[in-house]
């Protein structure tokens, strides 16, 4: 899965990343690195949240609480699949487009131009993935239950409307 999720991602990164200017190329960039911090968000919410809550709402019937206890329960591999599978596509992908905008710019300068801008893309790179993803832990840990309550609803909205269930079978415990 994580090898084609890759091919998928770089290939419409590298497709798009060749055919717009500079501005949209950051722009691309900043997506992408977005979503690494999304997924890395999500993660952590529902690897720090309490199933408790949703008990009570799965009871009320609450489009999206059973979602949410399925989210808890399989903790491990929603936060392998966030944290590490899409988190670490994000940063090769990120990488990759940080290296066409250097193309991009560097086109005809110097040698020493080539080793600045690329070092500087790389470490505005780094600082928004590491920066966002530690601001967004923070987010994730304070504000679990509403984060792993709108997940679990998009999950629902999902089963109802088009049959995709990520998480088939009776919420019982593992």
């Amino acid at each position: 899965m994580t090898f084609g999720l890759s091919v998928f991602f770089s290939l419409i990164s590298e497709t798009l990343m060749e055919r717009v200017n500079l501005i949209v190329s950051f722009f691309i960039l900043s997506g992408i690195v977005l979503i690494g911090i999304i997924f890395d968000i999500i993660g952590v919410a529902v690897t720090s949240a309490s199933e408790t809550p949703f008990h009570a709402m799965a009871a009320d019937k609450v489009p999206g609480a059973k979602e949410a206890v399925k989210l808890i329960r399989n903790a491990d591999v929603v936060s392998n699949f966030c944290n590490d599978v899409v988190g670490d596509i994000s940063g090769i992908v990120s990488g990759t487009a940080g290296a066409s905008i250097v193309l991009k710019i560097i086109s005809d300068g110097s040698e020493l131009v080539e080793i600045l801008i690329s070092t500087l893309i790389a470490g505005l790179i780094s600082a928004m993935t590491v920066g966002g993803k530690a601001f967004g832990k923070n987010i994730a840990i304070k504000n679990s239950k509403e984060i792993v309550g709108r997940v679990a609803y998009i999950l629902f909205l999902l089963k109802e409307r088009f049959g995709i269930e990520l998480f088939p079978g009776k919420t019982g415990r593992k």
